[in-house]
């Protein structure tokens, strides 16, 4: 009897020494939800650099993602959300706009830092937004200067007289950016029309009345433009009209004045790391943002005739 119960004992021993050795070395493990409205470059790349951040600060040994994509789908998205919840995860990445509301709603204790979101005080209706969120949501904003992107239309096109602002009317960060574009277009003498869409199955219509009606097209940072991207150039390319694009994901784009999903994913990952390991208060986190740079699509614009205005790189 004696013999089992020092047995047990030295058995019970090896355990807890075992365990302290395992948490010594390994270190916290953390379980991180990674929600995407939808898949394409853009968002991926947010997601990498967040994922590859996160893995520098914390170990990837010690880190377990769940990563979704929605498929531009608001009820998929919400099931997402909503399956993260119920399994209690440390914390979630909201990648898009519509992931960040949806989020939001769900809970209000798990932090939520967010990446690929332009205006925070308007995705969240926030009134006089001065920078700061609160409560357990902060991130980065992929919202590069309006008013720059409303002169490289007409430094693309010196002659426009009429510029087509095309976007998703079910994305509020797409009103606000064209809304603010045909504010400064106007102040430069170019007509703003605007033509929203409600989703991927009339664009290819609107678009068409768009390039028919204006000398140049407008596209912002917005998801469901970036994910049919081909059928804008379908039919601006033809019809020789250029399009300046929010972002350089987007592939219709003859120029953007773009930043780096990647850089910016780079650095909600970073925040992050900061909130798991008690560094940092989300609520007192403030958006932050990354700069943009003047990008063309070499392969497009070769293939318009187009001259390309100093200042501009290749988009790689």
């Amino acid at each position: 009897m004696r013999k089992s119960i020092k047995l047990i004992s030295f058995l019970l021993a090896i355990m807890i020494v075992s365990s302290l050795t395992a948490c010594a070395e390994g270190g916290e493990k953390y379980e991180i939800g990674i929600c995407q409205l939808v898949e394409h470059s853009a968002h991926n790349q947010a997601t990498q650099g967040f994922m590859d951040a996160l893995n520098e600060e914390l170990g990837e040994e010690n880190i377990r993602y769940d990563i979704q994509s929605a498929q531009n789908d608001i009820t998929t998205c919400s099931s997402i959300i909503n399956q993260f919840v119920s399994n209690d995860v440390d914390l979630i990445l909201a990648n898009a706009t519509a992931v960040l509301q949806t989020a939001a709603s769900a809970t209000s204790d798990i932090p939520i830092p967010d990446t690929s979101v332009t205006e925070y005080g308007v995705a969240l209706d926030i009134e006089d937004f001065n920078g700061t969120v609160g409560r357990n949501i902060s991130g980065t904003s992929d919202l590069a200067p309006l008013d720059e992107q409303a002169k490289m239309i007409t430094e693309w096109v010196p002659d426009a007289k009429s510029a087509a602002l095309i976007y998703c009317s079910a994305e509020a960060n797409s009103q606000y950016q064209v809304d603010v574009v045909a504010g400064e277009l106007e102040k430069m003498g170019v007509e703003a029309n605007l033509y929203p869409f409600a989703d991927s199955n009339d664009l290819a219509a609107v678009c068409q009345s768009a390039a028919e009606e204006n000398d140049v097209i407008y596209v912002p940072t917005d998801n469901t433009v970036a994910s049919n991207a081909g059928i804008i150039d379908n039919i601006c390319r033809p019809l020789k009209k250029v399009v300046i694009a929010g972002e350089e994901g987007t592939s219709c784009g003859a120029a953007a004045l773009s930043i780096s999903y990647y850089d910016m994913g780079y650095t909600t990952g970073k925040m992050a790391a900061k909130i798991l390991r008690g560094e940092a208060d989300i609520s007192e986190m403030p958006i932050e943002y990354t700069n943009a740079a003047k990008k063309y699509n070499k392969e497009l614009c070769d293939e318009l005739g187009i001259t390309v205005p100093d200042g501009y790189t290749p988009i790689s």
